[in-house]
């Protein structure tokens, strides 16, 4: 995850940035983030997972997103805003689907790590996810081959928990949605 330059911007900054390149582009606390493209693997998990979930929300009122599907965790000052855009996200409330994006946190999401994202999606985007209202949220290592999952409690508390290769991640926010590390990461 790189920078796109190394001064403070403006949300006006930043969307004129978005309108000069293709780059996926995030704005966190006035900082611009460009995101590299994603390898293979990446991107063959990706879809794995997008296919479990998607198959698992069937009959529900809950949709699944992949990149490059923005979120906008929105506050009445611009320079408040933070937008990202994860590997994968559950809504249950479509009233907060726009033309280009989602507005609010999502339910659930899933971020997997590339060695250029690790910190960014390891310390950035736990601390962004959990303070903004996200309830479930998986960092996939596909180095390690194990999935992080924080998951918000009855008490609002964040809950850890590692799930290793030969283990199962069951998601907290989507029952009905468990994935096997060693199908995963075949």
């Amino acid at each position: 995850m790189g920078l796109l330059h190394d001064r403070h911007s403006t949300y006006e900054d930043f969307k004129r940035a978005g309108e000069n390149t293709d780059e996926i582009l995030e704005y966190i606390d006035g900082v611009i983030y460009m995101s590299p493209s994603p390898s293979i693997r990446h991107q063959k998990i990706s879809s794995y997972l997008h296919g479990e979930l998607y198959n698992a929300l069937k009959g529900k009122n809950c949709d699944v997103f992949s990149a490059p599907t923005d979120v906008l965790f929105d506050h009445t000052n611009d320079d408040a805003k933070k937008k990202v855009v994860p590997d994968l996200f559950v809504t249950c409330n479509p009233d907060n689907l726009t033309e280009n994006e989602y507005v609010g946190p999502p339910e659930f999401i899933i971020e997997i790590v590339s060695p250029s994202s690790r910190s960014h999606d390891m310390v950035t985007k736990l601390n962004l996810y959990m303070n903004n209202g996200v309830s479930e949220y998986w960092i996939v290592d596909p180095v390690k081959n194990h999935i992080m999952m924080y998951v918000k409690d009855e008490n609002n508390e964040v809950q850890f928990d590692l799930v290793n290769s030969g283990g199962v991640a069951i998601s907290k926010t989507t029952r009905s949605f468990e994935i096997s590390l060693d199908r995963l990461f075949r």
